[in-house]
């Protein structure tokens, strides 16, 4: 499937007259509170792949790792988080990521079972104004590359359907959580979960759709 990319070569082309490193790169975030948000330490590399092989060759295919109290944080326009347990941040640390999405900055907290709880008390404190929502695949990021009419559902935790959330700033989807869904669940290598390879093909494009969409709007 081929799009338009005059968004992403004015982007890019924007971003490697500037940068020392000459590539985007996504960072995996660190968190405190119990849960393991380092599982699957493959899933960046991957999805990052199947982006610069199907769309355009402009990630480091390498994670990095940062906290919210990095100073590094602004270096990366893309956060990814996950995991099974409990997450805390500071009201401190709140603020950064407050800041951060504020500035041009966009997360995806993809709920690896076990998160759902912490997550959602934790971001109904991260904007006054900007509640949690949730989204259905009427919106564009369902089809800001591939073309989705439902939400992916990779890994079986309950009987329920996959769902969206996010916080909006302005008309930006800032924010995006998946719940009951574990797309990158099927961004993991092919032995790790046992996702046949259409179910993890499914999930890397829908990833593609997040990327994409993050750096587009």
């Amino acid at each position: 499937m081929k799009k338009n990319l005059l968004i992403l070569i004015v982007i890019f082309g924007y971003f490697f007259l500037y940068s020392d490193t000459g590539s985007l790169q996504i960072a995996r975030l660190k968190y405190d509170g119990g849960g393991d948000w380092y599982n699957d330490p493959d899933v960046i590399p991957n999805i990052t792949k199947f982006f610069n092989s199907n769309v355009s060759s402009i990630f480091k295919t390498d994670e990095a790792v940062v906290t919210l109290r990095d100073t590094t944080l602004i270096d990366y326009p893309i956060l990814y988080m996950t995991g099974h347990g409990n997450v805390v941040f500071s009201d401190f640390e709140l603020q950064i990521l407050r800041n951060y999405l504020l500035s041009g900055g966009f997360i995806y907290i993809d709920d690896d079972y076990g998160m759902d709880n912490s997550i959602r008390q934790l971001l109904s404190k991260l904007f006054s104004d900007r509640p949690l929502v949730r989204i259905f695949s009427d919106y564009k990021i369902f089809t800001s590359f591939y073309n989705f009419d439902y939400l992916p559902k990779i890994h079986e935790h309950d009987d329920k359907q996959p769902e969206m959330w996010g916080i909006f700033i302005g008309e930006r989807l800032a924010l995006v959580y998946t719940y009951e869904s574990n797309i990158s669940d099927g961004w993991a290598g092919e032995n790790v979960h046992g996702n046949p390879p259409e179910v993890r093909e499914e999930a890397l494009k829908f990833g593609v759709n997040i990327l994409y969409y993050a750096l587009t709007q």
